[in-house]
């Protein structure tokens, strides 16, 4: 009897012993950062519709943004831009904010327009309206999306994902009798890091050396008749020698909005493998180039941010009226 009792014992003390190492293992466990389970969101698709945004519109993470710019042109044929603001608080879709491409998401310390800032002011700019790094954001544009694609482009170059267009823009929401608000967005304002990739953006040296490169395609996003000279808005006419010419303009139906896949593959002819460098006048409709080619599956393109109005200021770099 004694043995029985001795073994019962020290079976309860064994199973004791056992409790608290495995309640002390699940505390530690607990306790440790690198156990714990995060919820990945989905990646955004890169456009999205009209449908998407508005049954998404009070998502707390989500953060809309209004990046018009606006083209004046004169009687004469010349043109003035002009910043999107007063377009926006006349009537934008609710809770979006203003993304100011003629302000401090340029450069204001340089002469030319649309010269990117720092990525570290930036990313500081996109901060003030609200996007962090927990964000999704969707751009539109009240005209061209090529403005939004200029952001979208920034922003992925900053290492920021999560950022759709909004296919059609303010002109298929107004159009779908969807509402509007004049209220400014009041996004209390969050950090965004920086992880940069500075191979989405080409600079003149590179441009300058894809000329004679076989696998690398330079690619303009003006208009056909400025691509072969017959006028010129960038000092000397004509276009980037080797270049082909995919007009920003085509991408989009007569509706506005962009082409379908199967349109838009006829249009390219490249090979996915190869590296693609989009230019135009100052980065814009070539960031709506780049962005289409991202959308094809194309994973090694840049956009020539300096594009012509840095190009043809050195005589150093050639023209040519070549539209072979």
């Amino acid at each position: 009897m004694t043995i029985l009792i001795s073994i019962a014992q020290h079976a309860r003390y064994l199973l004791a012993l056992i409790s608290v190492i495995a309640l002390a293992t699940a505390c530690s466990k607990s306790n440790t950062p690198s156990d714990t389970v995060h919820e990945t969101k989905p990646l955004m698709e890169a456009l999205v519709s009209t449908q998407w945004l508005s049954e998404h519109l009070d998502d707390p993470d989500l953060v809309v943004l209004d990046s018009t710019v606006l083209v004046e042109i004169g009687e004469d044929g010349g043109f003035s831009i002009l910043s999107g603001q007063a377009n926006y608080e006349a009537g934008h879709i609710p809770s979006a904010g203003f993304a100011d491409l003629m302000g401090n998401l340029s450069d204001p310390e340089r002469p030319a327009q649309f010269i990117m800032p720092t990525a570290e002011q930036f990313a500081a700019a996109m901060g003030a309206l609200g996007v962090g790094d927990d964000s999704r954001v969707v751009l539109y544009t009240a005209n061209n999306p090529d403005w939004a694609a200029r952001v979208w482009w920034m922003l992925r170059w900053i290492g920021f994902d999560q950022v759709a267009m909004l296919d059609g823009g303010l002109s298929a929401w107004v159009a779908e009798d969807r509402p509007l608000s004049t209220e400014e967005s009041n996004r209390p304002a969050k950090q965004l890091s920086v992880t940069l990739r500075p191979e989405l953006i080409a600079d003149r040296d590179q441009v300058f050396a894809a000329i004679e490169i076989s696998n690398v395609h330079i690619v303009d996003a003006l208009g056909d008749a400025h691509y072969r000279g017959g006028f010129s808005m960038y000092g000397r006419p004509g276009h980037i020698p080797s270049a082909t010419n995919l007009p920003s303009s085509d991408l989009l139906d007569e509706t506005g909005f962009y082409r379908h896949f199967d349109e838009l593959e006829m249009m390219i002819d490249s090979n996915r493998e190869d590296r693609v460098i989009t230019y135009c006048g100052g980065g814009v409709a070539a960031a709506s180039v780049a962005f289409t080619f991202h959308r094809l599956g194309f994973e090694d393109v840049a956009v020539y941010m300096g594009s012509l109005q840095e190009w043809t200021v050195d005589p150093a770099n050639p023209m040519s009226l070549d539209t072979k």
